[in-house]
């Protein structure tokens, strides 16, 4: 299983060569200057803009999680997908904001709104919460795609997991390095477009396979297809409490999540990740005026929309092709004794299918897009902390650091993050309970980080004391829960004793944990801000919606037209549309 044809080997070079040649056509560019290094001269268009951000979310993990949970739960994880809304909200509300501003980072934001220190706070955090989560996810999915794909591989030693993570990382980091945002924005424009078509060659060759939609709704039944139900699950008792099971990884790649949690945490997370951080908004950041940034969230918006259809519903397909029998290697891997799916082998759906059902030649253009998907992940997370790192807190260690510097600073940043990679492959190759523990710390760190940004910018009294106080109470409670989970995630046997407090805390269920931190945040912002003096009125010109200027107001009318808000309209009318849809039955 999983042996690449000639052919398909040739398709992968032939990507690589294309990413070869387009990142050396951008590193012989200038990049001797920050701005062009860290924001590609702000000359971004919105197409570009638009597939970054898209190629920069959608990583291997998608393909693990959205096609595993599409396999055993059908389209119940399409919610999350569904939150492509919350790039509306970057594009319309927040980016006005940054884009006037002029900044190269987040952070640089929020010390212009508050304080020096906030910005300093939240740029370590990010840093590591870089290296913890979205390196190590990455390499952990590239890992699982490339073991199915291609086990063949062997080198002195090192099997495909080491082999293929080992050159991803090195391939990745030396354009990002070189070629700084530009180089990443462009090759990630043409790894979104050879993803989407890819993994659409899947659904295509997955249907056929299996005879079609009718078969398809047939064999899966009208459960599969309900989107409501783990917003909306049988009996009282289940609307309040998650619904636990014995799998290491239930809670990330499954649907076992209570309605409240669902409802009202998921989109916090979803607006901090979408509208706040720097992995994401970097890209708007390099768009030359507001139009252009807007018009590329607004397609970003639009091709968030494709994983339902490239990634959970191939899952779905794979269940059925296991559930039937049509693929015996697929049936025995995926459906247990009892004819129940096995939870943990439904990770493998996508490769499988791309093993399974693809013909020689586009299995090696499929293989190529998850490659894809591995490396703009890869590339988004290494610049983003190298120019979180030189220009949040080397710049300002060294003030007088000449743009020669910075920039190389910049790129001895990117070669720190690939030998962290490095380091990191045979911790997460051993450990599949940390790669779940890790999903949580977006879900205990987005709360504070999005309080005080969308806070900042809607209330005007809102001042520095309100702002680090909500920053260092809610980061507090974060890592306490860390803390707290640590040795009974990866201690066997560990436990706290129940009804203690620690227990009481270790057993809460992570999004309601992650409201409480969002809850605090908002009363100790607001309590310590009104307690305090008011903040300079001068000094945040702008940042406010209470301190937007009659000219601001006017500049930022001009930059949007009747297009905009129709193209905005549609995709809203689309997402209702598939919850109306997608209701089982």
């Amino acid at each position: 299983m999983g042996v690449l044809s000639v052919l398909d080997w040739a398709v992968v070079g032939l990507y690589f060569l294309l990413i070869l040649g387009i990142a050396w056509w951008v590193i012989k560019q200038k990049t001797d200057t920050p701005s062009d290094f860290f924001l590609a001269s702000r000359h971004l268009g919105w197409f570009i803009v638009g597939t970054s951000i898209f190629a920069s979310n959608i990583g291997s993990e998608h393909l693990v999680g959205l096609s595993g949970s599409g396999a055993t739960d059908g389209v119940a994880m399409a919610h999350y997908e569904l939150h492509a809304w919350c790039l509306l909200v970057l594009g319309w509300v927040m980016i006005p904001f940054y884009i006037r501003s002029k900044v190269f980072t987040m952070p640089e934001f929020l010390e212009r709104r508050f304080s020096p220190l906030a910005r300093t706070l939240l740029s370590t955090v990010s840093l590591i919460a870089y290296v913890l989560t979205k390196i190590a996810v990455g390499i952990f999915a590239g890992g699982v795609v490339l073991s199915v794909l291609m086990p063949e591989l062997q080198f002195m030693g090192l099997d495909s997991f080491w082999l293929g993570s080992i050159l991803v990382i090195l391939f990745t980091g030396i354009y990002t390095a070189l070629g700084g945002l530009r180089a990443v924005a462009y090759t990630e424009a043409v790894q979104a477009l050879v993803l989407i078509f890819g993994s659409f060659f899947v659904l295509v060759f997955g249907l056929k396979a299996l005879g079609g939609w009718g078969p398809l709704f047939e064999i899966t039944g009208p459960e599969m297809w309900n989107l409501w139900k783990p917003l909306v699950p049988e009996g009282m008792n289940a609307t309040w409490a998650p619904i636990h099971t014995d799998t290491d990884m239930a809670w990330y790649f499954n649907n076992q999540y209570p309605w409240l949690g669902m409802l009202f945490a998921a989109p916090i997370v979803g607006l901090w990740y979408w509208t706040t951080d720097q992995y994401i908004v970097q890209r708007a950041l390099g768009a030359p005026n507001e139009m252009q940034a807007r018009r590329g969230t607004i397609f970003a918006a639009f091709l968030k929309l494709f994983p339902v259809f490239i990634f959970i519903i191939p899952g779905i397909i794979a269940y059925a092709l296991a559930e039937s029998g049509q693929i015996a290697a697929m049936q025995e891997h995926m459906i247990g004794p009892d004819g129940e799916v096995i939870r943990e082998n439904a990770q493998a759906a996508f490769p499988m299918m791309v093993a399974h059902v693809l013909p020689v030649g586009v299995r090696g253009l499929v293989v190529a897009s998850l490659l894809a998907a591995l490396m703009s992940s890869l590339a988004g997370v290494f610049h983003a902390s190298s120019t979180l790192f030189t220009m949040d807190l080397y710049h300002k260690l060294k003030p007088k650091a000449t743009d020669l510097e910075l920039v190389w600073m910049g790129r001895v940043a990117v070669v720190f993050m690939i030998v962290i990679g490095l380091f990191w492959i045979p911790v997460i190759q051993g450990s599949r309970g940390l790669y779940d523990y890790l999903q949580g710390i977006q879900a205990y760190l987005a709360p504070p980080i999005f309080v005080v940004f969308f806070m900042g910018v809607f209330n005007s009294r809102l001042n520095k004391e309100g702002c680090l106080s909500a920053l260092f109470v809610g980061i507090f409670l974060g890592l306490f829960r860390l803390a707290v989970d640590t040795p009974a995630m990866l201690i066997d046997g560990f436990s706290y004793t129940e009804g203690s407090f620690l227990w009481i805390v270790n057993n809460t269920f992570f999004q309601y944990y992650s409201l409480f931190i969002f809850i605090v945040c908002i009363l100790v912002m607001v309590g310590v801000s009104y307690a305090t003096p008011h903040p300079d009125r001068a000094r945040i010109t702008g940042l406010t919606y209470g301190t937007v200027t009659e000219s601001h107001r006017k500049l930022s009318r001009a930059s949007w037209t009747w297009t905009d808000v129709f193209t905005s309209t549609l995709l809203m009318t689309i997402i209702i549309a598939i919850y109306i849809i997608l209701r089982g039955g």
